[in-house]
């Protein structure tokens, strides 16, 4: 009877000391899982960089944009400098 209860404790206290590598496991196997994510989206991004013409993208701004420029829509940052530009007929209110 003795002789099991020291197996219990034994196996108790082997499983005490496992159990900040099973932690460790687990940190270590999300690191791995996002590693892989992030390296098939960067596979993903090189075959479409090697799949262009010249290797680059085309721009994404608005300014850029030949459809935007005919339906008279600017960039954010133009709106705001032509709004804040002081109309020659404005009245001064002192």
């Amino acid at each position: 009877m003795l002789k099991g209860v020291g197996t219990f404790w034994s196996v108790h206290f082997f499983c005490l000391l496992l159990q900040p590598f099973h932690i460790i496991y687990n940190m270590v196997e999300t690191l791995v899982v996002s590693l892989v994510i992030i390296a098939a989206g960067m596979l993903l991004l090189l075959v479409k960089v090697l799949s262009r013409k010249n290797g680059t993208f085309s721009s994404q701004h608005i300014h850029d944009s030949k459809a935007m420029k005919e339906r008279g829509i600017h960039c954010v940052m133009d709106q705001d400098r032509e709004m804040r530009r002081k109309s020659r007929f404005a009245v001064s209110e002192r």
